[in-house]
């Protein structure tokens, strides 16, 4: 299955669909954090997607103007907040058959539709508590792949810092072995 994940630096979901045998590949505006992995296309996911065929997507628009736990800082960001939400539109609209649109708890709830599900890190090996919506276009939802005990919220106490948003943003290896996993293998 050719697969795109879609505003993603970290190569995590990526490299877990390659190590299941997909065609996979990287795309954000950042070059990736593994370049000795898996391939990256560092531009536009947009144009990227106007060039190619995809049989999926897992996309990860950026939450800075999206998530509920930000809401404080949007008032006088309403042009960055519209620019954000036409933009994850943009992607669940995408001529791709299965899609997983990834985000926080956010407004696209309002702009999109209702999540078709709200994960948890703990259900896919992570003793963490960090709620993840997935809007899912011809994807089932996933099943928790392997329930730990511990509910630490990690992300939610992290302190200020230059690279605190890479942090919050990247997607645990569990959660990704499970899309790769579940996902995969329609």
């Amino acid at each position: 299955m050719k697969i795109l994940v879609a505003c993603e630096f970290s190569g995590i979901v990526r490299d877990a669909m390659i190590a299941r045998g997909h065609d996979a590949i990287s795309c954000d505006l950042l070059s990736t954090e593994r370049p000795n992995s898996g391939p990256h296309h560092q531009g536009d996911v947009l144009e990227l997607i106007k060039r190619q065929d995809f049989d999926m997507m897992v996309a990860h628009p950026p939450c800075q103007h999206l998530a509920v736990s930000g809401a404080r800082w949007f008032k006088g960001k309403e042009r960055e907040q519209e620019a954000a939400i036409e933009f994850a539109q943009m992607l669940w609209r995408a001529p791709i058959e299965r899609i997983a649109l990834e985000n926080p708890i956010s407004i696209l709830s309002t702009h999109i539709r209702k999540p078709d599900q709200v994960i948890q890190p703990w259900q896919h090996g992570h003793g963490e508590v960090k709620a993840t919506c997935l809007w899912l276009k011809g994807l089932p939802k996933l099943v928790p792949s392997n329930i730990v005990h511990g509910r630490e919220a990690r992300v939610h106490k992290m302190g200020p810092g230059p690279d605190r948003w890479k942090e919050r943003s990247r997607t645990l290896q569990g959660i990704a072995d499970a899309m790769a996993d579940q996902w995969g293998n329609l």
